[in-house]
């Protein structure tokens, strides 16, 4: 199981790739409302020119929530989702790191440092700071 730490398991980036994969999608089904529309106006070709414009503008706003909800709401939602779960994961690649470098061959302090320095910034302690709770 540790090997396997440096990717996300799959099973916590099942909602981001679910939404991703929704957010992939829109588009086409935008494309998809804007083909039925014209479908739709070439049924009524013989009207007048106010008609039609209606019918070719209804069909012009498929696509544009088409790619307004993909790129504008579902897809980055997909991605925070995915920070979430890369946040989530943060303290078992610091212990995966700790624990490979220890095994390897590295002494403890050594192991430490490895680990500290996967701490993303807005959380890594100064090596002072680090010191000081190893000697404590």
């Amino acid at each position: 199981m540790i090997f396997q730490l440096h990717h996300l398991p799959l099973k916590a980036m099942i909602p981001a790739h679910s939404i991703t994969k929704i957010a992939d999608g829109l588009p086409a089904l935008g494309i998809v409302a804007a083909v039925l529309g014209v479908v739709i106006t070439m049924g009524k070709i013989s009207e007048p020119p106010e008609v039609l414009g209606h019918s070719i503008g209804a069909a012009l706003v498929g696509t544009f929530l088409g790619v307004l909800l993909s790129y504008g709401f579902v897809g980055p939602v997909g991605t925070n989702l995915e920070y979430i779960a890369e946040e989530d994961m943060i303290c078992f690649k610091i212990i995966k790191i700790a624990l490979v470098s220890f095994v390897g061959g590295a002494a403890p302090q050594i192991a430490v440092e490895y680990a500290r320095r996967v701490i993303p910034s807005t959380a890594k302690p100064g090596f002072t700071e680090l010191e000081e709770a190893l000697r404590t």
